[in-house]
């Protein structure tokens, strides 16, 4: 089984903590399943949010959904001037038998405007 990295990330309609833990588990949900995977197949995940997110820990919403014994870690993305507002990144780190070329990364709602190249 090899290691791979999963990309998403979701675009929040407001800075509110269950509004983030709604999106995010949305985003978490739809990574897993789109690429068949359980939670025992995840090795970590890092978050990043945009400096206009202060509500809660984007990682919260992880813990909600039962992922529970996965390292996460959260962190601040870079204040850009011109960068889409409100952005939840994800990069899991996954065991996969899966190639990397077939690897469902997943940007919902706006966010799929941040990696067109990538977005499912």
């Amino acid at each position: 089984m090899a290691v791979r990295a999963v990309r998403g990330a979701v675009q929040l309609e407001r800075d509110e903590a269950g509004h983030m833990d709604e999106q995010v588990g949305a985003l978490l949900t739809a990574i897993l399943e789109r690429n068949e995977l359980a939670a025992d197949d995840l090795i970590s995940i890092w978050f990043t949010a945009t400096p206009d997110l202060h509500s809660d820990f984007p990682a919260a919403a992880a813990r909600k959904l039962g992922i529970v014994d996965v390292p996460l870690i959260c962190a601040q993305e870079l204040d850009i001037e011109g960068a889409m507002p409100r952005v939840v990144r994800v990069l899991a780190h996954i065991e996969s038998d899966r190639p990397r070329a077939g690897i469902v990364h997943v940007y919902l709602g706006a966010a799929a405007a941040l990696r067109k190249d990538i977005a499912q």
